[in-house]
C-alpha cells in the first residue's frame, strides 16, 4: 500500500506551519524526498578562543533571573541574539533576522537567523517551547536553503534560548540528521559558540 500524501498540491505552506502540523517528522521530510536519521553527529568545533566569553557568561547568568521568558520574543532577544551577535563578531560574518526565502509553495516565508559567511551559512530556528516539535521547520529551512545553496552540507540548529539541538542536511544523500545531544544555556555556552563558528568557518 502506498503512504498517504500529506502536504495538498495547491495549497500553501510557510516553514512555521511544519511547527503545527499533527505528523511525524520523518514523514514530512519524506514529501520532499529526503530521509531523517537521529544519533550523535560530529559538529565542526572552532579552537579560537572567544575573549567575550566570561562577559557574556555574566551577562546571561545576571539577567535570567530577572527577565521573564514567557515568550519567543523574550528568549530571542535575552538569549538567542547575543550568542548569534559574539559569533559575527568573531568571524566577521553576515547575520540576517527574519530572512525571505521563497522556493515555492511549501518551501517559504522566513528564516528566523540566518549566519553567512563566504562559502558556508547556517540557520538558527528559534522556537517557544517546544524543541522537538521545532527541529521539523528547521528540517525544512535547510532543504529549502539546499535548493538555492551549491553547498552539500548544510548546517542548522533550533534552539528555545536555554537549550540548542543541532541538524546537517546532506544534499547528494538527501538526509537529514538531528543530533542526540541537547546543549543548554549557560552551562554548554562556549560548546555552542564553538559549534557555531565551527560550521561557519568550515
Amino acid at each position: 500500500m502506498g503512504r498517504n500524501k500529506i502536504l495538498e498540491a495547491g495549497k500553501s505552506y510557510s516553514f512555521c506551519q511544519y511547527f503545527e502540523l499533527p505528523y511525524e517528522p520523518d514523514e514530512i521530510l519524506a514529501e520532499f524526498g529526503y530521509g531523517l536519521t537521529v544519533g550523535k553527529l560530529s559538529l565542526p568545533m572552532s579552537n579560537q578562543p572567544f575573549e567575550r566569553l566570561p562577559s557574556l557568561r555574566q551577562q546571561i547568568e545576571e539577567v535570567l533571573p530577572l527577565v521573564s521568558l514567557t515568550s519567543e520574543t523574550a528568549r530571542r532577544e535575552v538569549l538567542v541574539s547575543p550568542i548569534l551577535l559574539e559569533i559575527v563578531r568573531q568571524c566577521r560574518c553576515q547575520l540576517k533576522i527574519e530572512y525571505p526565502l521563497v522556493v515555492n509553495d511549501w518551501l517559504k516565508r522566513n528564516l528566523d537567523y540566518l549566519l553567512q559567511a563566504t562559502s558556508s551559512v547556517a540557520v538558527v530556528e528559534a522556537k517557544w517551547d517546544d524543541l522537538s516539535r521545532g527541529f521539523t521547520p528547521l528540517a525544512v529551512e535547510l532543504i529549502a536553503l539546499a535548493v538555492v545553496m551549491e553547498q552539500s552540507v548544510i548546517y542548522g540548529a533550533v534552539t528555545i534560548g536555554e537549550a540548542w539541538r543541532f541538524g546537517k542536511l546532506d544534499k547528494q544523500e538527501r538526509q537529514v540528521s538531528q543530533d542526540l545531544t541537547l546543549y543548554t544555556v549557560p552551562d554548554d555556552l562556549e560548546q555552542i559558540l564553538s559549534i557555531l563558528l565551527g560550521i561557519i568557518a568550515s
